[in-house]
């Protein structure tokens, strides 16, 4: 008779990791971390992925047997790293994508290992994530008794801060938004907003079933900056024809010039009238840090709230947004769902620690968001940030040179911060704004996907700009030039 074969092995692959096994993957994921950074420069900065190694990937079936952790890296390096985005590279010019913080990549991965989730409890994730919420609320100015929390990036933000705004406005009515929604609300709610303002401000506003209809588009300045006295006007005629002002939506660095709105002048205004401001700093905020750009961002001190998104100019890996929201209390009433008297208001030596963070938003499950941003801030400080930023305003200050200096290329001003938007002006075309248009946005693509730079378009005034954004400190002006060059060959190819 023969032997039995042996029982087949049932348990899921990966879980009989020893200490060891961790050890070597670890060492070879981060031989791989350091060889893709480091190859970085001497790459194309874009490199689409083949249509047949796309439709492959979508086409392939979910894996029935799980394969070495050696061979998954060797597919991670042969299939994925192969085409990045490009936002590490120093000629990566494009959206407001910033390169890894090393420090923080690593943290990425120590957030994994310990995998808490910081809805709440009495565990280091949640108070590390209060401890860098009141390194943040000291960097705009916010008390230190106001909510401040990580989210994923902007538009969480928004979502957020004006989730809180509707909240309030309608408190104020005597209306209870929670039980009764929307409908039959005893009058309308309108918000207030640039056109520079980003698109997520008006996804928030559609999400809260208020509508886009009721957004007045504010005018602007010749700087592209919200008026504060026509925003003053459109109130007041809003309030005489029967209507609630719900939120005025300023912005702290737009993302397609940088324009900063006139902050104090915009918090005069909202004081004068009761009404919620909220600022969408994702981008721009931490300019803060500069000199430069102090006394435009001190009016983030006077904001209702505020959207920063750490993953952009504090160079941490996405996702790391952050909302603030300067009444704690109205945040919480928006969103909690635990009775006033279950409520855990300083359990710090027990299970519950402080108040949860899932009563002041819409996540129960949340990831460890704040360790990546305490452990870059840790590792740079807020000096090793301003150098940083104040390095990349000065690249774009060089770019922003280099195009005034050439006859054939066009500056689009006031700029602000570090974007810088250009176009190709040849004299041959002079006058003939479609022709300008069409050949700038030809540009682009060559550009785009020739792999020397990357830069993006946009519509300003009504006419196609090119756009650069510098949010990456290892960039310096010989990469800038490369990104000029690229373009004016570009052109030549063209005619």
């Amino acid at each position: 008779m023969s032997d039995p074969s042996p029982a087949p092995d049932l348990r899921p692959a990966g879980a009989g990791w020893t200490a060891d096994d961790v050890r070597r993957a670890g060492h070879r994921v981060a031989e791989i971390v350091a060889a893709y950074l480091a190859a970085l420069p001497d790459g194309p900065v874009f490199r689409p992925v083949p249509a047949d190694a796309a439709a492959a990937m979508r086409a392939e079936p979910a894996p029935r047997d799980g394969i070495p952790m050696d061979a998954l890296l060797d597919e991670f390096e042969r299939t994925i790293a192969a085409y990045p985005f490009g936002n590490g590279h120093p000629r990566w010019f494009g959206w407001v994508n910033s390169p890894p913080a090393p420090a923080a990549v690593f943290a990425e991965a120590l957030a994994a290992a310990m995998d808490p989730s910081v809805a709440g409890g009495n565990h280091a994730a949640v108070h590390l994530e209060h401890q860098v919420a009141g390194w943040l609320k000291e960097m705009v100015g916010f008390p230190r008794e106001a909510m401040g929390m990580f989210v994923s990036g902007g538009s969480a933000s928004a979502l957020t801060g004006l989730a809180v705004a509707r909240h309030v406005a309608a408190r104020r009515m005597g209306w209870e938004l929670r039980r009764d929604g929307l409908r039959g609300l005893p009058a309308a709610l309108t918000v207030y907003a640039a056109g520079e303002a980003h698109g997520c401000n008006q996804k928030a506003v559609e999400i809260l079933g208020i509508g886009s209809g009721a957004i007045r588009t504010v005018p602007a300045d010749d700087a592209l900056r919200m008026a504060p006295a026509a925003l003053d006007a459109l109130i007041a005629a809003d309030v005489a024809e029967g209507r609630v002002p719900m939120a005025v939506v300023a912005s702290a660095g737009s993302v397609n010039t940088g324009a900063i709105d006139p902050l104090d002048a915009i918090a005069d205004v909202c004081a004068r009238h009761g009404v919620w401001l909220h600022v969408d700093a994702a981008y721009g905020g931490p300019a803060i840090l500069t000199g430069r750009y102090r006394e435009a961002l001190a009016g983030l001190a006077r904001a209702d709230s505020v959207a920063l998104d750490p993953h952009k100019w504090l160079y941490v890996p996405v996702e790391a947004g952050f909302v603030l929201v300067r009444d704690a209390a109205a945040t919480r009433d928006a969103f909690s769902l635990v009775p006033p008297y279950l409520r855990t208001d300083g359990d710090e030596a027990g299970v519950q620690g402080p108040p949860w963070f899932s009563e002041f938003g819409v996540q129960q499950t949340r990831g460890f968001r704040a360790l990546k941003v305490w452990m870059a801030l840790k590792h740079h400080g807020l000096d090793g940030y301003r150098r940083m930023i104040e390095h990349d305003l000065a690249m774009a200050d060089h770019l922003a040179a280099r195009v005034a200096a050439e006859r054939e290329m066009e500056l689009l001003e006031p700029r602000g911060l570090s974007i810088v938007c250009f176009r190709l002006a040849p004299a041959r075309l002079a006058g003939d704004e479609a022709a300008l248009d069409a050949l700038n946005r030809a540009v682009l693509t060559r550009v785009q996907l020739g792999g020397r730079a990357f830069v993006t378009g946009t519509v300003v005034r009504g006419r196609f700009w090119l756009r650069a954004c510098i949010v990456n400190h290892r960039t310096v002006e010989a990469d800038v030039d490369a990104m000029v060059d690229a373009v004016l060959a570009e052109v030549g190819r063209i005619e």
